[in-house]
């Protein structure tokens, strides 16, 4: 029960500190920066990054607990992340730039 109180507090600190970034679009101007399918997952999920590409930029996955449990730089235009180590659940994503100000953030399902 604990970790899920951990994981609720992680998830309201990100969910403000993303509001609070003045540069980020509101959500009706807001353009996507990644699509990513299919979803829910089963082996594989892709992450498409679209028009603002950028190989500075630095990919994080965390699962519903608040653990990180993926951090890669985005080298390439598509990424494609292998769920075999990954439980079933729903998942939390965040692109940030190399200075750590959050992109976009998201979340998907893997269903096995």
């Amino acid at each position: 029960m604990r970790s899920f109180y951990t994981f609720l507090v992680i998830f309201c600190l990100v969910s403000v500190h993303v509001k609070s970034q003045s540069r980020l679009p509101s959500p009706d101007q807001e353009t996507k920066v990644i699509k990513l399918y299919p979803n829910p997952a089963i082996t594989v999920i892709t992450f498409d990054f679209q028009n603002a590409f950028d190989k500075s930029n630095f990919l994080q996955i965390f699962n519903f607990l608040g653990k990180k449990v993926y951090d890669a730089p985005t080298s390439d235009q598509k990424t494609m992340i292998n769920l075999s180590d990954f439980f079933r659940g729903i998942y939390i994503f965040q692109l940030k730039d190399q200075t750590g100000r959050i992109i976009q953030t998201g979340k998907f399902q893997v269903s096995k």
